[in-house]
């Protein structure tokens, strides 16, 4: 086995997802506190406890206590390299998710007992679909009154067209919650409220009928849980992990994350049953992860991750081959060669530069404005990787520099954390210098309006539009495209590749647009237009 397959194999690249308050962050912290990358985790609704997520580097998410911006952090557990994706939970910030989902290769789904299957997971679950992403599922807060764990898996499967197999499962719930069963190890896990970083405590159990059961649970909920597992096995085929690397089945645990519960069970079945990196698809052809030659793209950008230092680095996930410090490689959009002297591994806002990376890494590559969401680098090959899109926005504001002594750092803050994905910049095609914001929810425009003031010193205003609903526009006769563009220009805006974007004021005005321009193609993600020209 060469060095390169033997280091792809050892890669485990996911993402957690959730609805905002599933405890997706504290997963986060937990994972890593099992995996030894941290030893005390932060308090994620910090109200009292200044000590923030480690996975929140921003101020404003420490102060709001949710997920604004993905973070990458890069741990070793049970002989894997395990690289994990905490994305935001909260929709308003749906782009950023959907663009790391492109550079995992799993995901791990939080779903909220007591909630159950809720808006934010159902769109996830989609986008995982499209790509046919393994998804594990970690139901969280069994410490708490919530769904009948059968009523709850039905919910699952009918709300995300996913089948489940239960590997655990629970005993008892909320003030009666004993811990869980492993099914395939024959083992009870218990619980003990409030417990500390000391490991679970496990009894290996002779089946069922173990009278060691009743001793450690009692008689009740023992004979319920022979009951609930008999039910189980004759609903539910075994689980076969062929399926759930297909995308078709999700392995089900079960625990509580805020009481360290369930979460290194869970670690060591992502680590002996998560896929290793998979084949990545471009416009061109499909690439490997064992071709010798190396391929990657960028999902992320970020300003001032380290605000002592206002720097910029491009997120870059390596899709193939090895990639090697201060090797010389091929940006694909500018044509150019690119070197970096300094790529780093993440651990949330702490990095350290690597002199090497392979197949499934995420690595920092330090930016001057080179890079572009969605770039590609190569040892010489023109590709360039599918799924990063940007998605048609539902909230448009004019955004006016309220200060004209800031006009330099109002434009390079905004073009900035535009190329990071916080926002989309349209402008008006007889009217350039009138700069249209476009967000998919409100707490965008508050964290744009946040970051220009706090990293640029830039302070601004919202004016409204009345346009609700966009669509990029194409045409095969640029022609009819041009005649049409001209005859709608106010209500045309442009965006940063120049391609044109059709705004509408309501869902029949669009359709009536529609009907009396058959030549024009009207699409809701700019990588469909990209796709045609």
């Amino acid at each position: 086995m060469t060095e390169l397959v033997q280091e792809i194999h050892k890669r485990l690249t996911f993402a957690i997802i959730s609805h905002p308050d599933a405890g997706k962050t504290t997963i986060t912290e937990k994972l890593l506190l099992f995996g030894g990358a941290i030893h005390i985790a932060g308090a994620v609704k910090s109200g009292k406890n200044p000590r923030g997520a480690t996975s929140d580097f921003m101020e404003m998410e420490r102060e709001r206590g949710i997920s604004i911006s993905s973070s990458v952090m890069g741990f070793e557990y049970g002989g894997r390299k395990i690289n994990l994706l905490d994305t935001p939970g909260h929709a308003d910030f749906s782009e950023d998710t959907y663009r790391t989902l492109s550079a995992v290769d799993s995901a791990l789904m939080v779903i909220d007992s007591v909630k159950g299957v809720e808006e934010r997971t159902r769109k996830l679950c989609v986008v995982c679909r499209m790509r046919a992403t393994p998804i594990a599922t970690f139901v969280n807060k069994l410490d708490r009154e919530g769904k009948n764990t059968i009523e709850l898996l039905d919910e699952i499967e009918k709300e995300l067209a996913i089948e489940v197999r239960p590997l655990t499962w629970p005993i008892g719930q909320g003030r009666s919650f004993k811990g869980v069963y492993d099914i395939a190890a024959s083992a009870i896990h218990l619980f003990r409220p409030g417990q500390t970083r000391a490991p679970t405590d496990t009894i290996a159990i002779d089946g069922l009928d173990d009278p060691r059961l009743e001793a450690e649970v009692g008689e009740s909920l023992a004979a319920r849980l022979r009951e609930e597992i008999a039910l189980v096995g004759g609903i539910y085929p075994p689980f076969d992990k062929d399926d759930y690397i297909e995308g078709r089945v999700t392995p089900v645990f079960f625990g509580s994350a805020s009481n360290n519960f369930g979460v290194k069970e869970l670690l060591d079945a992502l680590v002996s049953t998560a896929p290793c990196p998979t084949p990545k698809e471009t416009d061109e052809r499909m690439v490997e992860p064992e071709e010798q030659k190396l391929s990657g793209f960028v999902f992320k950008i970020h300003a001032n991750l380290d605000p002592k230092h206002r720097d910029r680095v491009a997120f870059f996930r390596i899709c193939s081959g090895k990639f090697e410090r201060n090797k010389f490689y091929y940006h694909v959009r500018s044509g150019k060669p690119f070197r970096t002297a300094n790529p780093t591994a993440f651990m949330a806002q702490d990095r350290e530069i690597i002199d090497e990376a392979w197949p499934g890494d995420i690595i920092g590559l330090h930016d001057t404005g080179t890079f572009k969401i969605g770039d590609t680098l190569t040892e010489g090959e023109g590709i360039s990787f599918k799924g990063i899109p940007s998605f048609a926005p539902q909230i448009f504001q004019v955004i006016v520099n309220a200060d004209p002594l800031k006009e330099k750092q109002f434009h390079k803050g905004l073009n900035q954390l535009a190329e990071e994905g916080v926002v989309q910049i349209f402008s008006k095609p007889h009217r350039p210098n009138v700069r249209v914001i476009g967000v998919v929810g409100r707490l965008q425009l508050d964290v744009l309006q946040y970051r220009l003031e706090h990293e640029y010193g830039s302070t601004v205003r919202y004016e409204g539009v009345d346009f609700t609903i966009a669509h990029w526009i194409a045409a095969d006769d640029k022609k009819v495209l041009e005649a049409f563009v001209d005859e709608h220009s106010s209500k045309i805006l442009i965006d940063i590749r120049n391609t044109y974007i059709f705004m509408s004021e309501s869902p029949w005005n669009l359709g009536y647009v529609k009907k009396n321009n058959p030549a024009i193609r009207f699409y809701s993600t700019s990588e469909m237009v990209e796709a045609r020209a």
